[in-house]
């Protein structure tokens, strides 16, 4: 899986910062709490077995249809340049709500934590892959999941949604889901222009604790439904 986490070392118990996959490194700045804040109006489908997805590349915009009714639009993070998200037809086969990466994550011992390779930790160090909430698979090791959302392509190829709006994409598709990706989609001129979160690269990021224990998994609002 095509994971960012920043390379850190902690000196004690205090504030050390760590970015969730498939991004770049937030920096600190001011805008957490509108972040926090930031959601969009979603529907649930009449029928699930009709909902399908469409990603807009350029746009960075994520659809979620039942037929011709829109259901959800939302800001995604896709793939830089070398490390795209692949394009075309695809279908959701693996849904895990709280995933982590088998290869990359955090090595950590004692108060020290820093970005590795499961196979590069050092000796004698403990290991925990980073976490991917709400991860909806569409093609082996890329996906859409829980991350920091830049307001241009950032990630290493999977679909990074808000974490406010992973929950409900996840509540939304199911196994066997199309996904439809794309340079463009004719939906970005009649529903792409939706108010943006603050851009995550100039966010304070979270304290460890949140990527090594259950507390990512948790970030996000309690999911609401038209």
């Amino acid at each position: 899986m095509n994971l960012k986490i920043p390379l850190i070392l902690a000196a004690g118990l205090g504030a050390v910062l760590l970015s969730s996959s498939c991004s770049t490194t937030p920096g600190m700045g001011s805008g957490l709490a509108s972040y926090h804040a930031y959601d969009r109006p979603t529907k649930l489908p009449s029928n699930p077995n009709n909902v399908r997805v469409k990603v807009s590349l350029s746009k960075q915009r994520t659809y979620v249809m039942e037929g011709d009714q829109m259901l959800l639009v939302m800001p995604v993070a896709v793939g830089a340049p070398g490390t795209v998200t692949p394009s075309g037809s695809f279908t959701i086969f693996n849904k895990v709500e709280k995933k982590r990466a088998n290869t990359h994550g955090f090595a950590y011992n004692g108060n020290q934590v820093k970005r590795s390779m499961i196979s590069s930790r050092p000796t004698g160090w403990s290991f925990k892959g980073t976490p991917m909430p709400y991860w909806c698979e569409f093609k082996p090791n890329y996906g859409f999941h829980t991350g920091w959302v830049k307001h241009h392509p950032s990630t290493h190829g999977c679909i990074r949604m808000h974490e406010n709006l992973s929950p409900k994409f996840f509540r939304l598709v199911k196994v066997g889901t199309p996904v439809n990706i794309s340079y463009s989609q004719p939906e970005d001129a009649t529903h792409g222009n939706i108010p943006l979160p603050p851009d995550a690269g100039p966010l304070p990021d979270y304290d460890a604790s949140m990527y090594l224990g259950d507390g990512y998994f948790k970030q996000h609002k309690t999911p609401q439904y038209d």
